[in-house]
């Protein structure tokens, strides 16, 4: 009996005879090799907003990120480079892992890594980042918070926690962080 799917499928054509080996040259193909390896290792996917494209409302995204037009709200590339460029305006609160500032931004910064303003940026805001470069003929308005990151932030805070004092025993009460300087009998 006739099948159907049989006399759809196209016939397969001979598969073409493997190609002939070739032989070792010199050392100069695998050092190419590596060298296009290498390449591709370090390479990362890099997005661009040109300078004509207005974004209002919320950026999320899972690649580097490099900023010429508006954008107004929220960007959010946590584990990412932000990089706003010359043409770049910024108004809205920045999240990334690092961010390069040559336009203008306005609005509070958070790194996890660092925050840099080149020589023509322009920040207007609070910076949440463990390391800030800001370059001669840069603009800056706001207020630093440099937080240590990863294990050296997780020591400042067990160190933070080890400065509580129990309380003595005749009070009853709860163990008390260290008050500070206290007034007696006013």
């Amino acid at each position: 009996m006739w099948k159907r799917d049989e006399a759809v499928k196209p016939p397969t054509p001979p598969s073409p005879a493997p190609p002939p080996p070739v032989a070792p040259a010199a050392s100069a193909p695998t050092v190419t090799a590596q060298h296009t390896e290498t390449r591709a290792a370090g390479a990362r996917d890099v997005v661009h907003i040109g300078k004509s494209v207005v974004i209002k409302g919320e950026l999320n995204g899972s690649e580097d990120l490099t900023i010429e037009g508006h954008v107004e709200g929220k960007i959010e590339l946590r584990d990412h480079v932000l990089t706003i460029g010359p043409n770049g305006k910024i108004r809205a609160s920045v999240f990334a892992k690092a961010v390069i500032v040559i336009g203008e931004v306005v609005g509070n910064i958070t790194s996890t890594e660092k925050v840099e303003i080149r020589d023509n940026g322009s920040v207007d805001g609070d910076i949440i980042s463990p390391r800030v470069a800001i370059a001669e003929g840069a603009h800056f308005r706001g207020s630093v918070d440099m937080k240590r990151g990863g294990a050296a932030g997780a020591k400042a805070a067990e160190a933070a926690k080890a400065d509580v004092r129990p309380a003595p025993a005749t009070t009853g009460t709860a163990p008390v962080a260290n008050p500070g300087p206290q007034k007696v009998g006013v």
